[in-house]
């Protein structure tokens, strides 16, 4: 794709002025006339695409502020066309999946989608989600002054309004979930998380899939962890959840003691 736009700007609130432009994107001309209805009474500017092409055009016209995106697309599927967008900057992406696909789920919070939806769903439902990653994606309130300042630890400097996360100098690549897991713990240092906590404050739900959590926690390790493989920031407690070390003392002989023998030490549910 060329001459992508720019990114779009967080929209108005005014009569008459869109809340955002969302660009839907499903094969099944019932279920996406169902969800751009819906949107668009929510006060949102809507555009539809059937299949994987038909969305990259759209979003070459105009760049969304969301995309709720289909896996299961002939020809290019919802992976694919995930990849092509995010590889022309950040844009929030909302996957609806078939009910029991977990490895696609997975695979689709791995690919950076920010959230997921299983069929059949409520449109209500889709509508707070999308509502939801916007808000966050749009920052914290103007006279949020706590939650704009900037943030530094262990060679981390994140900035809450810019959205902007540098590792040694080093800007990360974060979708908006990590930036959001990684601004809760860094308000939160030394302090353990369950995953049911971290579902509740990260992303608003009070109910969901829990490996969404772990799986964000994974990636969000590889981008800001020396070695993923043997965390030192972001650290597992056994039987518990997360929790951000700041000391982060690589030489410490207690860092993993909290894993029983034979564990692994990163990515298994710690509850």
């Amino acid at each position: 794709m060329e001459n992508i736009p720019d990114a779009p700007g967080s929209g108005g609130t005014d009569p008459g002025v869109p809340r955002g432009h969302v660009l839907v994107v499903d094969d099944d001309p019932t279920v996406a006339e169902v969800v751009v209805g819906y949107l668009e009474r929510a006060g949102y500017d809507v555009r539809r695409a059937g299949d994987g092409p038909a969305a990259l055009e759209c979003f070459t016209v105009r760049r969304p502020d969301l995309v709720v995106l289909d896996l299961m697309l002939p020809g290019m599927d919802g992976f694919e066309v995930c990849r092509r967008m995010r590889a022309h900057g950040r844009v929030p992406v909302i996957m609806l999946t078939a009910r029991g696909d977990e490895d696609d789920r997975i695979l689709g919070l791995e690919t950076g989608a920010d959230d997921y939806v299983t069929k059949p769903f409520s449109p209500r439902e889709l509508v707070l989600r999308v509502d939801a990653v916007l808000r966050r994606g749009r920052g914290a309130a103007p006279d949020a002054d706590d939650a704009r300042a900037p943030l530094e630890c262990a060679g981390l400097r994140l900035d809450p309004v810019a959205r902007r996360a540098v590792r040694d100098g080093r800007e990360l690549a974060l979708t908006l979930r990590e930036f959001d897991l990684l601004t809760f713990f860094l308000r939160h240092p030394g302090r353990v998380f369950t995953r049911e906590e971290l579902m509740r404050e990260v992303w608003g739900w009070d109910f969901g899939d829990l490996s969404t959590v772990t799986v964000h926690v994974r990636r969000l390790r590889g981008k800001v962890e020396t070695d993923p493989a043997r965390p030192q920031l972001i650290q597992t407690v056994w039987g518990v959840g997360y929790r951000l070390d700041p000391a982060l003392a690589p030489t410490r002989p207690d860092v993993t003691r909290t894993a029983p023998p034979g564990a692994p030490t990163t990515d298994a549910d710690p509850s």
